[in-house]
């Protein structure tokens, strides 16, 4: 895919957070931007248009890209950002909590793939951006289902990206470690995650920690200037992170550690023992 400014961007989960600074900065830069949310914006997009878009909803999908299509001829580039983070422990999890994390997460990203793709194939061009999370790379504790949804799109992604070769289109993950965005004021929490769950004390514990990194975490921003980088770069590698050195180190650390010292020291990280 030949660098070159102007593209049409199709940005998921852009009310707000990484998907928001992604949309304002890629119209800044020139590119023709369609940010996309379930709800309407609170505030008005400066630069780029909006549009309502439900990755749980397969007529929502497509009658968005349709929507771009007819406008603009043509989808350059799509930034599968929309998703959601539920805590809790996996037995405190419902199966339908971890359905519809799923559903967002992952397959809202493959709905969002399966609309474009036909007209990017024909065009025999594209570039398909998906946003996964640190999270996607460790298992971390109370945060499962998460992990797994990411972890399943890190394989989804790697096997895209060989099917869609052939045609022109490329595929990559940004693995952003934490942010400071809305998610912390989002999150699902696992609905047997309250008092009289056998794990409510380590949960709480871990939460603090988890609430306390993403408020210190890195801005949007920096996730936004790295989508802009691969936008513009001519050709991608599988995987990109983004964030703070010792969380990014951190995932490192997995492949060099024993596995056993390697969950004491995420253990550690989060409040918690073996004891």
């Amino acid at each position: 895919m030949v660098a070159s400014q102007g593209r049409v961007v199709l940005i998921t989960g852009a009310s707000s957070g990484i998907g928001r600074a992604c949309a304002q900065l890629l119209s800044e830069r020139g590119h023709t931007v369609y940010g996309t949310s379930r709800q309407p914006l609170t505030e008005a997009p400066k630069g780029w248009h909006w549009l309502e878009l439900d990755v749980t909803r397969d007529e929502s999908v497509r009658r968005a890209v349709d929507a771009v299509l007819a406008a603009e001829g043509r989808i350059d580039v799509v930034v599968n950002n929309a998703g959601y983070a539920l805590a809790g422990s996996l037995e405190d999890t419902s199966i339908e909590e971890a359905r519809q994390q799923f559903e967002t997460n992952l397959l809202g990203v493959l709905r969002v793939c399966k609309a474009v793709l036909p007209s990017m194939r024909e065009r025999r061009t594209g570039l398909l951006i998906h946003i996964s999370s640190l999270g996607g790379a460790v298992g971390l504790p109370f945060q499962g289902l998460y992990s797994a949804s990411k972890f399943a799109l890190e394989g989804l992604t790697e096997s895209l990206r060989q099917e869609v070769a052939p045609f022109g289109i490329q595929a990559t993950l940004v693995q952003p470690g934490d942010v400071h965005t809305r998610i912390t004021e989002n999150r699902v929490l696992a609905s047997q995650s309250g008092p009289g769950s056998a794990y409510r004390a380590p949960f709480e514990t871990t939460l603090k920690t988890i609430e306390a990194d993403e408020r210190d975490g890195v801005p949007p921003e920096d996730v936004a200037r790295t989508v802009l980088e691969l936008l513009e770069h001519g050709s991608v590698r599988v995987r990109y992170s983004v964030g703070k050195l010792v969380q990014r180190a951190a995932v490192m650390a997995k492949w060099m550690l024993p596995s056993r010292a390697f969950e004491a020291l995420v253990m550690s990280l989060y409040g918690l023992s073996r004891d």
